[in-house]
């Protein structure tokens, strides 16, 4: 039984993860590493008030962050109900009985037969756990009331993350509501040109309706913004726990977003740094310990019980030495067969041991994956937002230059037609590209577990 019980910290599993020395394209200086830890409050790095507001209103008022804490209060229950099994169990009993026999059942004897009976016991009992099972039960739960710390560290991170985006969203879709309400203005003023042009005997009928295409597209373009504009602004009071009539977002342009510059650091450092990684490992570690519990449930379980007291027919004697009573006992149970539960029981845990380890290394694998990839969006966005810059630039000094010219009557209209469409796409893409650029960056700070404080946490920690 000896060398059994001590198989019983066996079989716990690596993970053999294959950490790189550091992502592709990033710094490999570990002392510049430090230093781009992603701080606590990396949505300041903006630069915008409002944002910071809404983002402070959400940690603070969020029903989904509420709901996690309230995990957090059930798991510490479960672990202090599992602790109870470490300890003795006591009770008090105390009783007063009145009985009186049946005068008539065949005996023969007379009298009366009333008596009272008055105990007063006090009993305990006592599991010793000497292959660890109640321990290792006291560890599962505790590890999973970790988990469910780190739960709540995740579900803050992505309400963070879902509020900027959304504040972002309404930011892009108040640039591109700007840009399609200006380019309807303009080309109201190039049909104007056209119908002049159409009196002076100099332009077509097909002109003009080609051109109030133009300008009925542009009014049709705003619909749809305005709607995107509305949703993402009850996104964010519905992050805010408040009703979207409470609730108030002036927004603006991203234009007025300061680009923090983020850096990864080292690859090591993400797996203490993501709080959706080392939820994983408290769970992988709770579900060891339900592995070493089924085993011990297997091996003889050891009771102690005692009982102490008093015991009288009359109150007055009940204390008295001669009314004392006790007993004490030992008592050890092996299971023998129970139609393989416990063996059913251990291959569960083992099953689910298995399937958080997978998981725990496919969090590792796709932290890496996460943060090599909003590094390449990152690259790719800002290049993308310069070049479509230089794109709208040139666009619009081709659209002036031919809405001049309409009004010298020096250029064709199939030409003032391609340079009004090109720059309107141009200027909605470039507002589109933006947008992405912010949520890559957004994305980085969320791949690199940024804005919660990374140090160990026990079960026991005030919330």
């Amino acid at each position: 039984m000896l060398t059994l019980g001590g198989c019983l910290l066996a079989d716990r599993p690596e993970p053999a993860l294959d950490i790189p020395q550091s992502y592709d394209g990033s710094s490999r200086n570990p002392r510049i590493a430090e230093a781009a830890l992603p701080p606590l409050d990396w949505w300041r790095g903006f630069r915008s008030r409002e944002l910071t507001e809404i983002i402070e209103n959400a940690r603070e008022a969020n029903l989904d962050i509420a709901a996690a804490i309230a995990r957090i209060v059930q798991a510490d229950a479960q672990a202090r109900i599992a602790g109870a099994s470490l300890l003795p169990d006591i009770s008090l009993d105390a009783s007063a009985v009145r009985s009186r026999a049946s005068q008539s059942n065949g005996t023969g004897s007379g009298g009366a037969s009333e008596r009272n009976t008055l105990t007063a016991t006090l009993g305990a009992s006592y599991e010793i756990d000497f292959w660890g099972k109640n321990r290792a039960a006291l560890r599962a739960a505790e590890q999973t009331a970790v988990a469910s710390r780190y739960d709540r560290e995740v579900v803050g991170l992505s309400t963070v993350v879902t509020a900027a985006n959304a504040y972002f969203q309404v930011l892009a879709a108040q640039d591109r509501l700007q840009a399609a309400r200006e380019n309807q203005a303009s080309a109201s003023r190039v049909l104007d040109l056209i119908n002049q042009r159409v009196n002076a005997g100099t332009a077509s009928a097909l002109d003009t309706a080609q051109q109030e295409s133009i300008v009925n597209s542009q009014r049709a373009a705003i619909p749809p913004l305005e709607q995107t504009l509305k949703q993402n602004r009850n996104a964010l009071a519905v992050l805010m726990a408040r009703s979207p009539e409470s609730v108030r977002v002036r927004g603006g342009t991203l234009r007025s977003i300061r680009y923090p510059r983020v850096t990864p650091g080292l690859p090591s450092e993400l797996l203490t740094q993501r709080p959706d990684i080392r939820e994983a490992e408290a769970q992988l570690a709770a579900a060891n310990a339900n592995v070493e519990n089924a085993r011990a449930q297997m091996l003889p379980s050891i009771t102690l019980t005692g009982e102490g007291g008093y015991q009288s027919a009359v109150l007055r004697t009940l204390l008295r030495p001669e009314s004392a009573l006790f007993n004490f006992g030992a008592g050890l149970t092996q299971p023998i067969f129970d139609g393989l539960r416990l063996q059913g029981n251990l291959d569960l845990q083992k099953g689910r041991q298995d399937e958080l380890l997978q998981n725990y290394r496919k969090a590792v694998i796709s932290g890496f994956a996460d943060v090599e990839n909003a590094l390449d969006a990152i690259r790719q966005t800002a290049l993308r937002e310069r070049l479509q810059g230089e794109v709208v630039t040139s666009s619009r000094r081709a659209f002036d230059i031919a809405e001049q010219r309409l009004r010298e009557g020096t250029v064709d209209l199939v030409t003032v037609l391609q340079t009004q469409q090109t720059l309107y796409q141009a200027q909605d893409t470039l507002a589109q590209a933006r947008l992405a650029h912010v949520q890559a960056i957004v994305s980085l700070y969320q791949a690199l577990g940024g804005g919660w404080l990374h140090k160990p946490i026990e079960a026991n920690n005030a919330r």
